[in-house]
């Protein structure tokens, strides 16, 4: 093998990650921009939705993927709505059997409601999965 043979074959092998990259950081940038519209984000969504309903029920199939896809939508759902830190297993807080209450002094400590995932973690996934399938 001559040096400029060696040379072409590591120019193009060097020319794959770079395009790869540049689309990388295109849908990263896409990404991004699309996050700030929740409204269309879901529109998005529940219309992908429908047209796969509309596709099992003409195809009178898929029964089987669909109640996969709906169980692990469901998951995402139920992940979205619990909190990130449960206080049922933080057994420490709690000084009566009542359960768990708002602060009541400045010097105990509030924490905001963190969901365990967000909502745009959600949509993305759901997103993800329903136009695999």
């Amino acid at each position: 093998m001559s040096a400029a043979e060696a040379t072409s074959s590591d120019t193009s092998t060097g020319s794959s990650p770079s395009v790869l990259t540049g689309l990388s950081q295109r849908y990263q940038k896409f990404l991004d921009d699309i996050t700030r519209y929740r409204l269309l984000r879901w529109i998005i969504a529940c219309l992908l939705v429908l047209g796969y309903a509309v596709r099992v029920y003409f195809l009178q199939g898929w029964h089987i993927i669909s109640y996969a896809l709906a169980i692990y939508i469901l998951n995402l759902f139920i992940l979205f709505l619990s909190p990130k830190i449960d206080p049922a297993f933080d057994d420490d807080e709690w000084d009566t059997e009542e359960g768990p209450s708002l602060p009541t002094k400045a010097s105990e400590e509030f924490r905001p409601f963190i969901r365990r995932l967000p909502e745009f973690k959600f949509w993305y996934a759901s997103i993800t999965t329903q136009s695999s399938c």
